[in-house]
């Protein structure tokens, strides 16, 4: 059955409850920024792309709560790795609500598969945001694994934000983890990476737009090469960049 979906709030209201469990929680562990927010936010799911370094949140989130949705997109452009280690990473951990999410449109709108080499944008909105957009529509608010450190655009993020326009807030418990510190913890947890990242995939998306990267390469070089392109689409609403942390500012 769906979820009973909470009447979307207004943005103000929410942005207002953000700033509190922020300064809340500022000096706080991921692992008490998840168990926080499974009681703040209604609804709650985990979006995973299952991808480099998925598995530290997928534990952290398995520790507090593992019957969490945990909503992860097959784009059918996947790496057959991803698709093989996303089974194996749910069955490991005891994952009990994964659920697969896949664009009904797709034979009707990228029939030959080429779209992404005509228009990226258009893909991944066809491919990765719309049916995660229908998917959310039935929850309050979604975990990502976002880091500060990944992008110019992910530089201000912060443990909790408003996703403007939806209702629903964004829980980042990995927020202030740098490069090292994911490594550790799939270590110390002894986790199973992904197998691409030791061909040099440090960040992975779909098949056709991810390439290896080199050594002094920003981590997500390889993801769209030689164009302005650096997310999927998925943290933007109408289109727009959403900017990141508190959003009373």
């Amino acid at each position: 059955m769906p979820l009973d979906h909470p009447a979307p709030q207004d943005d103000l209201i929410l942005r207002t409850k953000v700033d509190q469990l922020n300064d809340r929680l500022r000096h706080h562990s991921a692992t008490d920024v998840l168990r926080v927010a499974v009681d703040a936010v209604p609804g709650l799911a985990l979006v995973s792309s299952f991808g480099a370094e998925s598995v530290a949140l997928l534990h952290l989130t398995a520790m507090v709560d593992r019957d969490i949705p945990v909503l992860f997109i097959d784009t059918e452009m996947l790496f057959t790795e991803t698709l093989v280690y996303q089974q194996e990473v749910a069955e490991r951990l005891g994952l009990r609500n994964l659920r697969i999410l896949r664009s009904e449109d797709v034979r009707r709108e990228d029939p030959d598969d080429t779209l992404h080499q005509r228009d990226t944008d258009a893909c991944c909105a066809l491919r990765k945001t719309r049916p995660l957009n229908a998917a959310l529509a039935q929850h309050g608010g979604w975990i990502t694994g976002r880091k500060r450190f990944q992008s110019g655009q992910r530089a201000d993020l912060d443990f909790f934000e408003v996703e403007a326009g939806t209702g629903r807030i964004k829980v980042n418990p990995l927020a202030y983890w740098q490069p090292g510190d994911v490594a550790d913890y799939i270590a110390e947890n002894r986790l199973p990476r992904h197998p691409l990242v030791a061909r040099g995939y440090p960040s992975i998306g779909c098949a056709p737009c991810t390439s290896p990267v080199t050594a002094g390469e920003d981590p997500r070089a390889g993801r769209w090469r030689n164009s302005d392109k650096d997310e999927c689409g998925i943290h933007f609403v109408d289109g727009k960049a959403i900017r990141l942390g508190s959003t009373t500012k």
